[in-house]
């Protein structure tokens, strides 16, 4: 059984290595924003030392964004962990929303955000275009032979929990 545990500073190397293997570098781009993976908070899952799965986030403000999710083994409640643990922490931190950003040949995403309370807030037509001029690495056709052209936008409004005060 997997274990959810807060990334630590000595992660950071395995945290690099992690997003090189499966996103082709230390870095993203997502609404023309670059995000770089040393200075993003996140939450690994682990089995027996091993990496299963991954979140990275990042909280401006009341905005906690999730930049990645990982889940290595599909199917077995990784990634929902993951994004639970997220949204307890921005809950925690005081945040009101929790977004993120897919392209549009993601179509296991969207169902996977969806059915977790997320909402599509905004479509990026060509964004996908623009961010390669920034990381050319970004494969040209995506899941389905699906063209990656756009970023889909989603948000989950969070209801703060109660304080513990009593009025």
């Amino acid at each position: 059984m997997f274990q959810i545990q807060r990334l630590q500073e000595s992660d950071r190397p395995a945290l690099r290595r992690f997003w090189q293997q499966h996103w082709g570098d230390d870095f993203m781009v997502a609404h023309g924003q670059v995000y770089m993976v040393d200075r993003l908070e996140g939450f690994v899952a682990l089995e027996n030392g091993l990496w299963l799965g991954l979140v990275t986030f990042l909280v401006e403000g009341e905005l906690c964004e999730v930049t990645s999710l990982d889940s290595l083994r599909a199917g077995a409640g990784i990634g929902t962990a993951l994004i639970e643990a997220v949204e307890k922490e921005a809950r925690k931190l005081g945040c009101t929303r929790l977004r993120l950003v897919t392209t549009n040949d993601n179509t296991h995403a969207l169902r996977f955000y969806q059915k977790r309370g997320f909402a599509l807030t905004a479509l990026r037509p060509g964004a996908v275009d623009e961010s390669r001029k920034i990381k050319a690495s970004i494969p040209l056709i995506g899941m389905d032979d699906i063209p990656i052209r756009d970023e889909l936008e989603l948000e989950m409004w969070l209801d703060l929990p109660l304080s513990s005060g009593g009025n």
